[in-house]
């Protein structure tokens, strides 16, 4: 009997889950969260020449990651395993959280047509990659991604940098950004339904608001699972992943995230605004290794408000 015949076809929201969706006046729904992987979406990963990795560092502080190689340096040798041929760069925060025995969230984002889905696990083999087992697999609907063209090229071997504040280029970054990954982990006892995820976040340039070490993200509309703001309700520690998408310039942070479940005053589509503090920042130059060429805005990104003094379209 293969493991997906075997499984329970969905699991649980976890009881934080469930929290925040009272919180944000939504009654529970089905968790459309499988322990395995659907054949289609074993095939999606294996397409990828990059993944989105979460860990936790040494400390216990999520911190999320991008895995690189050529195409099918990802494969499913079954519905409940994930093989990775690659490892993060020398230096990465995220290195010594991936040993044998670790949890681990992934989210496979596939720039070109905006498709993405998440795996989430434990490392059952590390050595010149990783082997992960598959406790969670589910997918997300396409909104808020901006589409992008990737091809190859070669990256810095620059030694990373860790930063005491967020400087200049980094603020200027978050200031122009659309696009972020957000790591994050459930905390002790909510059972199987927890551990690591790693998630997606877009929308119009610049809306993610930066002052000094303090930033405010809105929050849109999403699938109403609140797998990231669940975590983030019995854990409030985050990892952040910018990417620049013009130099290859990754900047990885962890911050403490407050939420207002019912903001006021705030632009359109915005339902609930995280406040983060940063606390801790790296930088790893020209590590992704692609050059993009812009194609569309999401239209439900164009649908969002977003204040005046932040970036303007690209277009």
């Amino acid at each position: 009997m293969s493991p997906q015949d075997s499984a329970p076809e969905f699991l649980s929201f976890h009881e934080d889950e469930l929290a925040a969706q009272r919180l944000a006046g939504q009654s529970p729904g089905r968790a459309a969260i499988r322990p395995f992987m659907p054949d289609q979406h074993r095939a999606f990963f294996a397409g990828l020449p990059y993944i989105f990795a979460a860990s936790l560092d040494e400390r216990g502080w999520p911190i999320g990651t991008a895995l690189t190689g050529e195409t099918g340096f990802i494969r499913s040798p079954d519905p409940t395993a994930l093989r990775i041929e690659a490892f993060p760069r020398e230096g990465d925060p995220a290195s010594p959280g991936l040993v044998e025995g670790a949890e681990i969230g992934l989210i496979g984002l596939d720039f070109t047509n905006r498709r993405r889905n998440r795996a989430n696990g434990t490392l059952a083999v590390v050595d010149d990659g990783l082997t992960v087992h598959v406790g969670q697999s589910f997918g997300n609907c396409a909104q808020y991604i901006q589409t992008r063209t990737p091809s190859p090229r070669t990256p810095a071997s620059t030694p990373i940098e860790a930063l005491s504040h967020l400087d200049g280029t980094a603020q200027a970054l978050i200031g122009i950004s659309d696009t972020f990954f957000v790591a994050s982990h459930s905390r002790a006892g909510v059972g199987a339904g927890g551990g690591l995820d790693m998630s997606h976040r877009g929308g119009r340039p610049g809306f993610v608001g930066v002052a000094g070490e303090q930033l405010t993200i809105p929050d849109f509309r999403g699938n109403r699972f609140y797998n990231t703001l669940g975590n983030l309700l019995g854990d409030p520690r985050a990892g952040l992943l910018f990417i620049d998408f013009a130099s290859g310039d990754l900047l990885q942070l962890q911050g403490r995230v407050a939420i207002d479940w019912h903001p006021g005053a705030a632009p359109v589509g915005v339902e609930r605004l995280w406040q983060i503090t940063i606390e801790h920042a790296w930088r790893q130059r020209s590590a992704f290794p692609f050059n993009w060429a812009f194609g569309t805005y999401a239209p439900t990104t164009l649908a969002t408000g977003v204040p005046s003094s932040q970036a303007p379209l690209r277009r």
